[in-house]
């Protein structure tokens, strides 16, 4: 399947991530389903929830960045 960009509508996309380098971050976001609901001490509470690797591309003629949220972490 090509992905086509949602501002231009070019077929030619870069593949990238968006990359994480917070503390105890992996390296790469990931978006988490339902609404954002914070814990104790103000992180996130994720347990039980689903989780996606957010997939980046980049329209190499209008640099929009195009997400997609489709691998499972």
């Amino acid at each position: 399947m090509r992905i086509k960009c949602a501002a231009c509508g070019c077929l030619d996309l870069e593949p990238g991530f968006v990359m994480d380098s917070g503390q105890s971050a992996r390296g790469f976001t990931a978006w988490v389903a339902g609404a954002l609901e914070r814990g104790l001490f103000g992180g996130a509470k994720l347990m039980g929830r689903d989780k996606y690797v957010i997939e980046a591309f980049r329209c190499r003629q209008c640099a929009f960045l195009n997400h997609y949220a489709r691998e499972m972490v």
